[in-house]
């Protein structure tokens, strides 16, 4: 009998205990009721509220031995060159493979899943419990609102079903094409169906504690620029240029569209106010000279930027960045960097686009949210085949994997800060005012904010320069 949410409360609650989501979660994914009693009658007297911290298999421990670096910016993955110009279509496959492998590997690490092959030949499994993870091949909403899955390993496929009478369901109703998940339930007696009791996502985990620098330092993350454009707000930047060299930042993160470009939508030309791809970017190596050289820029490109439009898209070109000072540092979008041993991924966020689109009651104005569904799920872009065109590599470079202390996104033009199991997810905005076709989509941008992250204590404070 599976471990229900309210089972568990309740039973803290008959001895007199709150207790927090994560050990709830916790509790659920063992699925042990005697451990459930162990925790409960472990409590030490006098407590209040159960916190992971009272599980010694949940106490947070933080990696205080992580090698820093020198110097103290690095590009741990990302750097200019490691992505192919180039890919074969028969490179989907391992692309694919290494997604799926990788992603159920984290999976295992929590649950013990049976080959889908044997699921379904086997009859000792019928009517009995088992966990099965895999590749999501195909969803939909049946008529009576229950949630079907097409779920894929290697070795199979098989149906799952979601009824909506069942606690959670709202995780289901949020499972996106080409995600990998694991269902815990029990097989129809003809093999055919497995209806699911418990979604689990790779996620972070519950033990994940941020790294903090042991050294001060500030890093400033901002995004979508988009120079060259009539709506970039030049007045903002001036104020964000005089700003910087007081804010005692030592590095400076803009994580993509960093010209507005050429030909990207219909009639572009007439939002323009530089309508030569080299002169936008000579414009912005103007802008980034201004910025002191003791601060490090590091910037990732965007979909509005001169390179592929795939993922990884590679960083920008040679050619392209003649005039910017010495001090900047050219990404891959998503790039992972490590800021005195603090971690931080940019992605520019295509993928939120997707998202949105698929995931109930998702909206522009809340980013935050995007960012936690990529955590959850351990991918920066889980949905192929949509608005989020991916170059296929041996190795998904779009794998969240290791969690990072930052999560550093742009593209929606929205500014969002959020937490997650100990993950900053940031989304600064932009600097550009509401265009034409954000007006018809009704998107209302949150222009000329960056957001400064102490990398001691990982506290954003978000800076309004409109």
């Amino acid at each position: 009998m599976m471990l229900a949410d309210g089972e568990i409360v309740r039973r803290f609650l008959e001895a007199k205990l709150q207790v927090h989501p994560d050990v709830v979660s916790y509790l659920r994914e063992k699925n042990d009721p005697h451990l459930l009693e162990r925790v409960v009658s472990g409590i030490p007297h006098g407590t209040l509220v159960v916190s992971p911290a009272h599980l010694p298999e949940l106490s947070p421990v933080k990696d205080g031995e992580r090698f820093l670096p020198e110097p103290d910016l690095e590009v741990i993955a990302g750097r200019a060159g490691d992505s192919p110009e180039k890919n074969r279509f028969e490179d989907f496959f391992p692309y694919f493979r290494d997604r799926y492998t990788r992603l159920a590997e984290i999976l295992r690490s929590r649950v013990n899943p049976v080959p889908i092959e044997a699921l379904v030949r086997s009859t000792r499994y019928r009517q009995e419990e088992c966990m099965v993870t895999g590749m999501v091949t195909g969803v939909r909403t049946t008529a009576n609102g229950h949630r079907l899955v097409d779920l894929e390993d290697p070795t199979g496929q098989v149906p799952v079903l979601f009824n909506k009478g069942r606690e959670g369901f709202t995780d289901a109703e949020r499972i996106l094409p080409d995600e990998v998940i694991g269902a815990r339930g029990r097989l129809s007696q003809d093999g055919r169906l497995l209806f699911a009791e418990q979604l689990v996502r790779p996620d972070v985990p519950l033990t994940h504690a941020p790294f903090t620098s042991p050294r001060p330092g500030k890093a400033v993350l901002i995004s979508d620029i988009h120079a060259g454009s009539s709506t970039f707000l030049a007045d903002a930047w001036e104020r964000f240029a005089e700003w910087l060299p007081s804010s005692g930042a030592a590095y400076l993160l803009v994580c993509g569209d960093l010209v507005d470009g050429i030909g990207i939508y219909p009639n572009q030309e007439e939002e323009l106010v530089i309508r030569d791809i080299y002169e936008q970017y000579q414009h912005l190596a103007e802008l980034m000279a201004a910025v002191p050289k003791e601060i490090e820029i590091v910037i990732s490109p965007g979909n509005h930027d001169v390179v592929r439009p795939s993922e990884p898209q590679v960083a920008i070109p040679e050619e392209f960045r003649k005039g910017f000072p010495p001090n900047c540092t050219f990404v891959e979008n998503p790039a992972t960097l490590s800021l005195q041993g603090v971690r931080v991924v940019m992605y520019h966020g295509r993928s939120i686009d997707d998202m949105i689109g698929l995931i109930p009651r998702a909206s522009y104005s809340r980013p935050e949210e995007m960012m936690v569904e990529m955590l959850e799920r351990r991918h920066l872009a889980p949905v192929y085949g949509r608005r989020t065109p991916v170059s296929p590599e041996p190795k998904d470079r779009l794998i969240i994997d290791p969690v990072p202390e930052i999560l550093h996104t742009g593209h929606v033009h929205t500014s969002g800060i959020t937490r997650y199991r100990g993950v900053l997810g940031v989304n600064a905005g932009c600097w550009q005012a509401q265009t034409k076709f954000q007006k018809q989509v009704n998107i209302t941008p949150t222009p000329g904010r960056a957001v400064i992250v102490d990398l001691q204590t990982l506290e954003p404070k978000v800076m309004d320069f409109a």
